[in-house]
């Protein structure tokens, strides 16, 4: 892990006091939170805002400028779960309507993965 200054970071720790929750994950814990909301596209904002972990760090580690190769398993991982999930969740249509979802889901797995 590299050195971090925060005087050299430009970026705002964490929200202001009173509009974040006080974050009671481990950093591992924060690492699969990150990743989880991150594959699911909630902003790194909302991510902060909802568990209270620092929008520094959430933003450190989707730059790939910490725990880059950990959390890049970690997405891939995630997209998997939430491939899998959205596959699943298509059963419920028939027909030409779950064809083309299914065709979609796939496209927009392939595209996350070439990322």
């Amino acid at each position: 892990m590299a050195d971090h200054h925060p005087a050299a970071d430009s970026r705002t720790p964490s929200p202001p006091h009173g509009y974040s929750r006080q974050c009671t994950h481990s950093r591992e814990q924060q690492m699969h939170i990150v990743a989880e909301f991150h594959v699911n596209r909630i902003r790194p904002s909302r991510i902060a805002y909802r568990v209270g972990i620092d929008i520094a760090f959430i933003e450190a580690l989707i730059a790939g400028e910490v725990e880059a190769e950990r959390f890049a398993a970690l997405l891939r991982h995630y997209r998997g779960q939430r491939y899998r999930q959205r596959l699943r969740e298509s059963n419920a249509r028939s027909g030409v309507a779950r064809y083309e979802l299914q065709q979609r889901i796939e496209r927009e797995f392939r595209a996350e993965a070439d990322l």
